[in-house]
């Protein structure tokens, strides 16, 4: 088979050129992201900041997502997904050139407005970009185009830790020499994401036309929604939701804040709320999203699971240097642990450990595994069903994470680099999943709320890391262990959710 025929569609346009632009926002979005990922650390070392305040980055970065994902989602259906590309590149690039005066202010407030800018950007690329890999050519070769884009999306996520290493921590200096390179990844991307918009605005991106399964873009009259799926558990999912985020906005002014809050103080209003979600819930008609429990499952799966990596992500330096056993004379000076390392150890009180670098460069091995993940649950996803696969990765690391919790030495290091392999396929399958069966119209409004319930990374981070200034960073993986639990449940009962067998095949291999 020619590579035309991979990339030419029915009307005899040939789109190679186009999917490969598209494939570098993949890689685009990989990078930014891992990079997030190994700021908490600089800051602490900078700014003299607890992992609790640190956490601060992830908020920024998820607030970002929360603040954007309706519009993106609004953009789309008004200026088409090539405008929604455009707009975005621009305000990554926008968000790349603060860090520059950011770095001379040398505030966190700075630093955060721009990686909240950034991720804004990121929001609208997200939106926009996954669904495009399935439409640049024959729908039969849909899934070789989506693996070779995640191929993109896998080495930024290992490329990230690598430059961070460099940028973000010196090896003389200390946090103050490194802050005065921070700005400059930001800068190099900022202007080669202005180079991708001169590319953007001359390519031709086709429209999706998805099937309406669950007929919420017809016109005419809505059937009620007994007819597609049970009130009760749309008004049960809402709510847990609604509970959820409650509890964290709670957990955090109480326990990481230290601001004396009542429990009444959010109790009332969630009672209130409760009213306002059955009453809507009982309007719910077949065109309503929310009518459709699987997409509102997944709405709050995606929650959980983005805090869960988040939390796993930024956090992961901090466990390396903390929890890490101690390192053997033998192991340090191995020819392929002592090249990949290099400057990545230091001595005291006569053992050896990781430094700042050193972990930095392991969380890119981390990310590997990350990568690894997506190319075997790729293949996995053809020959089962998605809900099943999703169930049976989440309860893996609900153990994994127990092992880590339980502080098993060598073992528990080993199971959070496990956590990073089964957590590969849960974004894109929850956000699959969640869209499953919508119309073209109603796909661009859920995924518009799946990516804002991205809003998980802002919140709950901040409770992993007040666990670890309270106890450990190995009881800190409790947060995460609780969020698999609630991901396993919404994997074995998709099928329910939804009233549908199951789905073998599914195209979930889109990511964040």
């Amino acid at each position: 088979m020619s590579e035309k025929s991979y990339f030419k569609t029915d009307d005899g346009q040939n789109h190679t050129a186009t999917f490969f632009l598209v494939a570098t926002l993949f890689m685009l979005w990989a990078i930014l992201n891992s990079l997030i990922d190994t700021m908490d650390k600089h800051f602490q070392d900078l700014l003299h900041l607890s992992k609790a305040q640190s956490a601060w980055v992830q908020f920024a970065h998820y607030f970002g997502y929360t603040l954007m994902a309706l519009p993106a989602g609004l953009l789309t259906r008004k200026i088409g997904y090539k405008g929604g590309i455009i707009f975005g590149l621009f305000l990554v690039a926008l968000g790349g050139f603060w860090f520059v005066p950011a770095t001379h202010i040398a505030q966190f407030w700075a630093f955060l407005l721009g990686v909240c800018l950034v991720a804004m950007g990121l929001t609208v690329l997200e939106t926009v970009a996954n669904p495009y890999t399935t439409v640049l050519g024959p729908k039969e070769y849909g899934t070789f185009r989506i693996n070779l884009a995640q191929s993109f999306n896998g080495f930024g996520w290992i490329t990230g830790p690598i430059i961070a290493s460099h940028f973000f921590y010196a090896t003389t200096g200390g946090a103050e020499a490194a802050n005065k390179t921070l700005y400059i990844p930001y800068l190099i991307i900022a202007i080669s994401v202005l180079v991708l918009v001169v590319f953007f605005w001359r390519a031709k991106l086709p429209e999706i036309k998805p099937e309406d399964a669950y007929h919420t873009d017809e016109s005419g009259p809505a059937a009620p929604a007994d007819h597609a799926t049970h009130k009760g558990l749309a008004f049960a999912l809402m709510l847990a939701g609604a509970g959820v985020i409650v509890f964290s906005l709670y957990a955090i002014l109480t326990y990481v804040m230290e601001i004396a809050v009542p429990g009444w103080a959010f109790l009332v209003p969630l009672a209130v709320g409760a009213v306002w979600l059955w009453s809507y819930s009982q309007r719910l008609t077949t065109h309503n999203i929310w009518a459709h429990p699987h997409f509102s499952g997944a709405t709050l799966a995606q929650f959980l699971y983005v805090a869960a990596q988040a939390g796993i992500f930024s956090f992961f330096i901090n466990y390396m240097i903390s929890e890490l056993p101690a390192i053997s004379e033998g192991l340090r000076t191995n020819g392929l642990v002592a090249w990949f390392l290099k400057d990545g150890f230091a001595q005291t009180s006569g053992t050896w450990h990781l430094t700042d670098v050193g972990a930095s460069r392991m969380l890119s091995v981390g990310f590997f595994l990350f990568f690894i993940g997506r190319v075997i649950g790729a293949a996995i996803l053809r020959k089962t069903s998605a809900h099943h696969a999703l169930g049976t990765y989440a309860f893996i690391n609900l153990v994994l994470c127990g092992i880590v919790v339980l502080k098993l030495g060598w073992l528990s290091v080993a199971a959070v680099f496990g956590t990073f392999f089964f957590m590969s396929i849960m974004f894109p399958t929850i956000f699959a999943l969640g869209i499953f069966g919508l119309g073209p119209d109603s796909k661009k409004k859920a995924s518009a709320f799946i990516v804002m319930s991205i809003t998980g990374g802002a919140l709950m981070p901040k409770l992993m890391g007040r666990l670890g200034d309270l106890y450990n960073m190995s009881v800190s993986f409790l947060m995460p262990l609780v969020c698999f639990l609630l991901i396993a449940l919404y994997g074995f009962a998709w099928s329910k959710l939804s009233r549908s067998d199951g789905v073998v095949g599914l195209d979930a291999r889109k990511g964040h």
